[in-house]
């Protein structure tokens, strides 16, 4: 993991499936908990994918939070 990926995490939207369109980080854990099971996707989108469930599985999704502040445009 590259310390870029986490930002990644709150920018990226998922480029398919049942929940198209959604922040990767916004993924529901038994979406991810699907993946894990069944296989993540080849590339960088199942990279991302296996990382977000390492840290909803974890209880982890807060350390994001910074990260989503800054992530968000200004008004």
């Amino acid at each position: 993991m590259k310390p870029e990926d986490l930002e990644k995490l709150v920018t990226r939207r998922m480029p398919f499936g049942k929940y198209e369109g959604r922040l990767i980080a916004d993924l529901p854990g038994p979406y991810l908990n699907w993946f894990a099971r069944e296989g993540f996707p080849r590339g960088e989108i199942g990279q991302l994918l296996e990382l977000m469930h390492e840290i909803d599985h974890n209880g982890l999704s807060g350390l994001l939070e910074p990260l989503r502040r800054r992530a968000r445009p200004r008004k």
